[in-house]
C-alpha cells in the first residue's frame, strides 16, 4: 500500500510522458496532493476545474439511468492528454487521480494501464 506522496512520485517516475499529477477530492474540488506542473500550468486550478468535469459526467449518467461506473475520462489537446481516473475501494470514494501527459512522448494505452496499477496500490 502506498501513501499519496509515494503514489504521485511513482506516477511521474514510471509513466512515460507524465508532466503533472494530482490526487483530487471531487466533493470539494481540492487537491490532496500535487506533483509536477509548471509556472504556466497550475495543477490546483486544473484539479478544481476537472472536478466539474467529473460531477457533470456523473449527473449525465444518472439522468440517462446508466448503472456502470466511470473508470476514467480522457481529454485530448493538441499537445497533451489529460487523464482522470476515479479511485475505487479502500476509502477512495470521492477521489480521482488527474494525470497530465505530453502527447508527443506518452503512450496513452500504457499510461492508462500504469495509472490503474498505481491507483490500486494507493492507501488513502
Amino acid at each position: 500500500m502506498a501513501n499519496t506522496e509515494t503514489t504521485l512520485k511513482e506516477c511521474l517516475a514510471s509513466i512515460e510522458g507524465a508532466t503533472g499529477v494530482a490526487l483530487v477530492d471531487y466533493t470539494s474540488g481540492m487537491a490532496l496532493g500535487t506533483l509536477g506542473g509548471s509556472k504556466t500550468f497550475d495543477l490546483n486550478v486544473a484539479a478544481a476545474g476537472n472536478t466539474d468535469v467529473v460531477r457533470a459526467k456523473m449527473r449525465t449518467m444518472e439522468h440517462l439511468g446508466l448503472k456502470g461506473q466511470i473508470e476514467d475520462i480522457l481529454i485530448t489537446l493538441n499537445d497533451q492528454y489529460h487523464l482522470i481516473r476515479l479511485i475505487s475501494g479502500r476509502g477512495g470514494n470521492g477521489l480521482f487521480m488527474y494525470l497530465v501527459l505530453d502527447a508527443k512522448r506518452a503512450n496513452l494505452a500504457m499510461a492508462r494501464h500504469q495509472l490503474k496499477r498505481i491507483e490500486e496500490d494507493l492507501e488513502v
